[in-house]
């Protein structure tokens, strides 16, 4: 009897109750990775630390291999542009955080089972490239378009269906310029690396990963409203699987902590000496500007006004803030909430959805400031 191409794919679950991580999961999370969150003390992200998400395969594009960019569909000049010719459009550097839809996903009860992400799906770098409105100008868009198609190089199956990675996005945003959507062909002023694009990718400041199109090569003009995998079946907030839900776009508000002290190497408990403690994250919404970050140290019963950075002329980035603490013998619990000008914050409770998406709960980190005679 013959194979079936779902006999390679497995349908969307939740785990059970006392189900562990499992050996796709695993798989999964060895491909992927997440910021150290360490490393939040860069303004830019070195690209080996931003985190990664890939779906399927990273495309092989050796160096100076040729690649082409089509821009079809509902245009007046269909367009087929070579990496040079991208480059001779004007050019715009943004700085962006970037973020997985699905960060948070495995701290949620159930647990959806896919990348078992914490809070470490972030990163921020400076993305250059060609804005998309002017290609989308010069190919003129004709007057019944709705919807950008965009479709990358990497090629796989999902829930028993084959597809390539593709995602839409609406012509208004497509064409807008809060915020400018990219198509980038560098990230920290060097060509874009493999696992994050190459030769180029989409770039669209304050939404969710699954936007971000990499190993872009074809944007397409639709007439009606894209219904491929990516847009339809996947990236939609749903609390049961018969309903059509609420598409995943803007990244809500997240505030994170750069780990205070030093670690435990299995538990990633933090410890501090007593006395006075700078603690420190960045914050960040796609949402509306982020306008408050406060700080718990005790669990989130009680919560303080950190110090928030000025923006800096960076919209689309995190933001860093300071908090100074005076830790004491014992165990703590640190959180950090952010809230922007729209008024949006993040919950202390998990939001769940079956998916695992936009889950930006309160980040905890377990401190355990021992008493000073026990220290060597």
């Amino acid at each position: 009897m013959g194979a079936r191409l779902g006999d390679a794919s497995a349908p969307a679950r939740l785990a059970g109750p006392d189900e562990a991580i499992g050996p796709d999961e695993l798989a999964l999370a060895t491909r992927n990775h997440g910021l150290p969150l360490e490393a939040l003390r860069y303004d830019l992200t070195p690209p080996g630390l931003h985190y990664v998400l890939t779906h399927y395969d990273i495309p092989y594009v050796p160096d100076n291999a040729p690649w082409h960019l089509t821009l079809t569909g509902r245009v007046r000049r269909r367009l087929r542009l070579e990496l040079a010719e991208l480059r001779a459009f004007p050019q715009v550097t943004t700085r962006v955080t970037g973020e997985c839809a699905g960060n948070g996903r495995a701290l949620l009860t159930p647990r959806p089972v896919s990348q078992p992400w914490l809070v470490e799906a972030v990163g921020t770098a400076e993305w250059t490239g060609v804005p998309l409105r002017l290609l989308l100008t010069e190919a003129g868009v004709r007057g019944d378009a709705v919807e950008v198609v965009f479709t990358g190089a990497d090629h796989g199956v999902e829930r028993g269906v084959e597809q390539d990675y593709q995602r839409s996005l609406p012509l208004d945003v497509a064409l807008g310029t809060e915020p400018e959507v990219l198509v980038a062909h560098a990230m920290n002023g060097a060509p874009l690396p493999p696992q994050h694009g190459r030769p180029l990718r989409l770039v669209v400041p304050g939404w969710y990963g699954m936007a971000q199109v990499k190993w872009l090569r074809e944007i397409r003009v639709v007439d009606e409203p894209f219904a491929g995998f990516q847009q339809r079946v996947a990236y939609r907030i749903r609390e049961r699987p018969d309903e059509d839900g609420v598409p995943v776009t803007r990244t809500a508000p997240r505030a994170l902590i750069v780990p205070p002290g030093f670690p435990d190497f299995m538990s990633r408990t933090r410890v501090v000496p007593p006395g006075p403690v700078t603690l420190d994250g960045r914050a960040c919404s796609g949402l509306a500007q982020v306008v408050r970050v406060e700080v718990s140290v005790d669990g989130g019963h009680g919560w303080q006004p950190a110090e928030l950075a000025a923006e800096g002329g960076h919209r689309w980035a995190w933001r860093r803030w300071r908090f100074g603490w005076t830790a004491t013998p014992g165990e703590h619990v640190l959180c950090a909430r952010a809230t922007d000008a729209e008024g949006h914050t993040q919950p202390l409770r998990r939001p769940w959805n079956r998916g695992g998406f936009a889950n930006n709960l309160v980040q905890r980190v377990r401190v355990v400031c021992p008493d000073p005679a026990g220290l060597r």
